[in-house]
């Protein structure tokens, strides 16, 4: 036991001594013990009342000094010098005739319940117990003594000295662009001398802004182990707390932190959690949250210029945060980080296989291709993925089929293994998927089809067809929008002519097909019925979060000829798929006969198909692309992920998914 659980242990013992004898000693009444011979005699003599009779005592008090002749010397003598009231108690004894002689002297008495050793373990030694325990819990969280009470109102960040913080520049790739901005950051920390001299003063805060995994953390921690300063740091949501004023007092705290360990870098993540836009929604405004946000808006504003105390803040939801958040003064700089392209993806793969052995034929270009949209974060798990399938295959070197079973397993979900369809569903996906596949390779401006399956994988995607761009794309043509759209109904139309009927599997499909067109007419201005406007929902009000106070900016007859339109598009990409599959009805069919054989198809086995070449075609699979259909929508700027979906027997509903 250490000193201050010592120290604990003696105040509680003292605590519980002195209580105990506060209910001896200062509560009890003075009373003189007499014989019950001289209580009958006193009783007799009506000198008595206000009796208390218990089953073995007697107490009352005794009507003094005309009861003193009735007392012996010694007994009158002590009940005249403990004052008024003068009180007594005696022992009983049996008396069957008490209560008549009370009743006769006309005195007054009541009951007296006997005490036990259990009312008072229940009446005092278990409360005294319950409060040695709460008091052991604060003093335990307090850090063991009274004074650190006060460690409720102080800021708990995580501080990396310059020897923990190994993190450089050299362990980011991918976003060279907010390296280069941050290298300013650097440069002043290691030399404020060169700006001060000239005047210039160091931006007092930093808001880096990026998706999820895109490495804002990470970027934060480079900049500290490349200045070779303290680094703290702390959550948002870590100031907000139930206790009235506590958040605000953890801000000054870390503020009074940072200044002592100057030059020194404060990193906020999740900024959201703290900053968010005060007057937000209906509740009042001067709740906690607001109070610990006008505390940090003060600190900041309140650090004197050239401190050497740099603030740094993430978040991947800067459309929340407070206007006031974001002035010049207080983030001065924002860095947006977007997802890599072709070569970041390389240039963060080449950093996460630094210390895994890869076999000879691995081709980290080939995987960045396939990777599309994938982050920082999203990279690093395909390498670790890859890694366990290896080692679960006990190779001795990861090669590129384990990095091909990763990329799928990231894309579309784990390979459902148990999942037996019967033939007719086998035979209905089978023509979907190759549906999707031939309108897109027959379309000049669609990404080619890197591999198609009918393999079922994630929670509810039965087959797909996975699409991969050959560069990275930023805009996109009318006609390229139009292509995309007949892929994304060539599975639909593939049902129709092959069985005059249509499943329930092409719901994401035209999902996808309606929001894209729907985008057309009223953001793009590619409708020639509606022109060059744009028709997409109101901005939100001022004072209110994202979503709310939304309006439509148009009137219900705009709206009808927006829907009249989007079915018209949709009505002639149908008529083209239906046209482009009829007239290649022979190779359609030839795909769908070589997925219920093989299962899956590579891009080269796909347009041998196609051609008719058959000789030599390869059967090798060298993996399948998974996760949910929706988990790929947001690949729309980069590959497409085509999946069948199929519905639960026993409840048909929509599949549950989360966008990536």
């Amino acid at each position: 036991m250490n000193e201050k659980s010592s120290l604990t242990s003696v105040l509680i013992v003292i605590g519980f001594i002195t209580l105990m004898a506060a209910q001896l000693f200062l509560y009890r009444v003075p009373s003189e013990t007499i014989a019950y011979s001289d209580f009958h005699k006193l009783l007799v003599a009506r000198q008595l009342d206000n009796l208390e009779i218990g089953s073995e005592q007697i107490s009352g008090s005794i009507q003094m000094p005309a009861a003193a002749p009735l007392l012996p010397a010694s007994a009158a003598s002590e009940l005249a010098g403990h004052g008024a009231p003068w009180r007594f108690s005696t022992v009983r004894v049996t008396d069957d005739h008490l209560t008549e002689d009370l009743a006769a002297a006309g005195v007054r008495y009541t009951g007296l319940a006997d005490t036990t050793w259990v009312s008072t373990l229940l009446g005092w030694i278990v409360p005294l117990l319950m409060l040695a325990v709460v008091w052991s819990v604060f003093m335990r969280r307090s850090g063991g003594s009274l004074r650190d009470f006060s460690g409720i109102g102080k800021s708990k960040p995580q501080l990396y000295v310059p020897q923990e913080t190994e993190v450089t520049f050299d362990d980011i790739a991918g976003i060279d662009e907010a390296k280069a901005e941050l290298k300013q950051i650097v440069e002043f920390l290691c030399n404020p001398e060169r700006y001060r001299r000239l005047g210039g003063k160091i931006p007092k805060g930093v808001l880096i802004v990026g998706a999820p995994g895109t490495g804002k953390t990470l970027l934060a921690k480079a900049v500290a182990g490349e200045a070779a300063v303290p680094f703290f740091s702390i959550s948002g949501s870590a100031f907000v707390e139930m206790f009235v004023g506590v958040g605000a007092a953890r801000v000054r705290d870390l503020f009074e932190q940072a200044q002592k360990k100057a030059p020194c870098i404060v990193f906020i993540d999740e900024l959201d959690a703290l900053g968010k836009v005060r007057g937000a929604g209906a509740t009042s405004g001067n709740d906690e949250r607001e109070q610990t946000l006008n505390q940090l808006l003060v600190e900041m504003d309140g650090f004197r210029a050239n401190s050497g105390v740099i603030i740094m803040a993430a978040t991947n939801r800067p459309e929340i945060l407070d206007p006031a958040l974001l002035r010049p003064g207080r983030f001065d700089r924002h860095i947006a980080i977007d997802r890599p392209d072709l070569a970041g993806r390389r240039q963060i793969l080449l950093v996460h296989v630094k210390h895994v052995p890869l076999a000879d034929d691995v081709d980290l270009g080939e995987i960045a291709s396939r990777t599309p949209g994938f982050a920082g974060a999203d990279l690093a798990n395909v390498v670790n993925e890859a890694a366990l399938h290896a080692a679960e295959l006990d190779k001795s070197a990861v090669a590129m089929a384990d990095f091909d079973e990763a990329i799928d397993r990231a894309m579309a979900g784990m390979e459902r293994k148990s999942r037996v369809m019967n033939e007719q569903e086998k035979i209905t996906i089978a023509y979907h998927e190759a549906g999707h596949a031939l309108v897109a390779q027959s379309r000049a401006h669609c990404d080619p089809v890197k591999k198609v399956s009918i393999i079922p994988r994630g929670v509810a995607a039965l087959g797909y067809t996975q699409q991969v761009p050959t560069e990275d794309r930023y805009v996109l043509r009318k006609s390229e929008l139009l292509d995309r759209l007949d892929a994304y109904l060539g599975g639909r139309v593939a049902e129709e002519i092959a069985f005059g009927d249509v499943s329930t599997g092409a719901e994401n499909d035209l999902e996808r097909a309606t929001a894209l067109v729907r985008h057309m007419v009223t953001r793009y201005g590619m409708s020639d019925e509606m022109g060059l406007v744009t028709l997409g929902d109101d901005e939100p009000r001022a004072g209110y979060f994202p979503g709310f106070g939304r309006g439509e900016r148009y009137s219900e007859s705009t709206a009808k000829v927006i829907d009249d339109e989007v079915r018209h598009v949709l009505a002639d990409a149908h008529e083209r798929v239906m046209r482009t599959l009829g007239e290649q009805r022979v190779q359609l069919d030839r795909i769908a006969k070589r997925l219920l054989e093989c299962e899956v198809i590579d891009h080269a086995t796909l347009l041998k198909l196609i051609s008719g070449d058959e000789a030599d075609i390869s059967h090798s699979i060298t993996g399948v692309a998974t996760g949910s259909p929706d988990d790929v929508a947001e690949i729309g700027a980069g590959g497409e992920l085509h999946c069948y979906i199929g519905q639960p027997r026993e409840k048909p509903a929509r599949p549950e998914s989360t966008p990536a």
